[in-house]
């Protein structure tokens, strides 16, 4: 419903509902002399424009849930290396809370190897020859920043801008301000792979106190795509339309109640599921791409794996899905066991990793997509330049918690290609260079799709809510 409407017209429906007599008269005669008319019902789905040009479309974010070491990926510190096992010095530590280390720990320098790549001079460490491969399309931050130092709060405030539970997903923001380009698919999509939902659970992707509409659908790449939306044993899909249709005529009726957004909702989010009866197993199905494409992914029909969901990304957002996101567990590099080490435990994770999410950016490229799809790989916050507590005597290397500093990257959807922004300092515990926080960066996805992240907003219990809260800036810097 038209919010503008239900606002207007919330004090008076609330007399009229007393019935008040000779004052709900009054009243009628009053909204019958305003000229307000209730609104039409529409696709809540259906596309919208944002404020200004978008420089991208669509949203792809690959999510490492568990957040990778950076310091042995991308953020090269010769001088950390040059420390190896000493001390760290107190004032990197002390005062501050790390999630599993408290005695003096010890610095640890990267037993990766580490080259540069490509006319931009990016460095890659030999776990990620392939993204190594495109590094003049990619766009690192190397100095995010957040508050949180913990899984789950760090997720909701990458996701939602704050670390408590209730706020709308930047997944669900995005669809609220643009709609879909596809009225038989969700605007929001979420894939997840590594056997395991993000710490935060499902609120990472759910819509807070926007209409349910806007909240990511999670989909499956075996099995049925999504759950229950197939017709139950003995329902026909002629039976499923009468008993829509019925359901729509409830829920109209209900709508003539001013004031009401609800039915309208829950109208349009039956009617998706009606049609993405049909277009949803279509979609989902990467058997029908080329051998050529699904080995360059690295991808399995029939299987479920992060190369088949970067696969159904490209599909998804070539068939006009708003904003795809992708959860990958299994990241948390703590050394507390040998798939968790920073050797071969990492060398065993990026192979799963690199080689799809470069065929992603590659394929997206082909197609001519890139320049509208928005490509992001973080995780939620960063690790440790010294060694996680725990493992202090471990052979296995392994690091904490580290919100302070830390590198993610993009690529595509109006951002300059084969830059570096930002830096940490020597030994990777401080940002030295251009701080972007983690609401900067929600301010910058939103700018390139179209909005100033001060002005989408959505008024819940009597204050206008935004993404960014009260904060954030765009960062210029990264913006073509």
């Amino acid at each position: 419903m038209n919010i503008q409407y239900a606002q207007h017209i919330t004090r008076r429906h609330f007399f009229h509902n007393c019935q008040v007599g000779i004052g709900g008269i009054a009243l009628a005669s009053l909204l019958g002399s305003d000229g307000v008319a209730a609104p039409e019902m529409v696709n809540p789905l259906q596309p919208r424009q944002p404020h200004f040009p978008a420089r991208a479309k669509n949203v792809i974010f690959l999510h490492m849930a568990g957040s990778p070491p950076h310091l042995d990926l991308f953020d090269y510190k010769p001088e950390l290396v040059k420390h190896n096992d000493e001390d760290c010095p107190a004032e990197y530590f002390q005062g501050k809370r790390f999630a599993f280390t408290k005695s003096t720990p010890k610095l640890l320098g990267t037993p990766r190897t580490f080259k540069q790549y490509g006319k931009s001079g990016a460095w890659f460490s030999d776990a990620l020859p392939k993204l190594a491969e495109i590094a003049d399309e990619l766009t690192f931050i190397k100095s995010m920043n957040t508050d949180q130092f913990n899984h789950a709060p760090a997720q909701l405030m990458l996701y939602t801008g704050s670390p408590r539970v209730g706020r709308p997903s930047l997944g669900s923001w995005a669809t609220y301000g643009l709609g879909s380009e596809n009225s038989n698919l969700p605007g929001f999509v979420v894939l997840i792979s590594g056997g395991t939902n993000p710490s935060a659970g499902k609120t990472v992707w759910g819509s807070g106190f926007l209409p349910s509409v806007y909240q990511g659908v999670q989909c499956r790449s075996t099995g049925d795509p999504v759950l229950y939306v197939n017709n139950p044993a003995g329902m026909s899909r002629e039976m499923r339309r009468l008993s829509l249709d019925a359901l729509r005529d409830l829920n109209e009726f209900q709508a003539e109640d001013p004031g009401s957004q609800r039915p309208l909702t829950r109208i349009a989010q039956y009617e998706l599921a009606y049609r993405m009866q049909v277009s949803v197993p279509e979609v989902m199905d990467i058997s029908k791409e080329t051998a050529e494409t699904i080995a360059d992914y690295g991808a399995q029909p029939g299987g479920s794996s992060f190369a088949n969901n970067c696969l159904l990304a490209r599909r998804l957002v070539e068939d006009g899905v708003r904003y795809v996101q992708l959860f990958d567990w299994g990241w948390d590099f703590h050394g507390t066991n040998a798939g968790r080490g920073i050797r071969d435990g990492l060398t065993n994770r990026c192979k799963s990793m690199d080689q799809p999410v470069a065929a992603l950016i590659r394929d997206l490229k082909s197609r001519g997509l890139l320049d509208e799809t928005l490509v992001i790989w973080s995780g939620e916050f960063g690790r440790t330049p010294f060694r996680e507590g725990r493992t202090a005597k471990s052979k296995i290397l392994g690091r904490d918690h580290y919100p302070d500093c830390y590198t993610m990257f993009m690529a595509g959807g109006g951002l300059k290609p084969g830059i570096t922004y930002g830096a940490s300092d020597d030994l990777g515990f401080y940002v030295a260079e251009d701080k972007v926080h983690v609401h900067d960066l929600q301010a910058t996805i939103l700018h390139l799709l179209g909005f100033d992240h001060e002005k989408l907003v959505y008024r819940y219990q009597g204050r206008d809510f935004r993404l960014t809260d009260v904060h954030g800036d765009v960062v210029k810097g990264i913006v073509s």
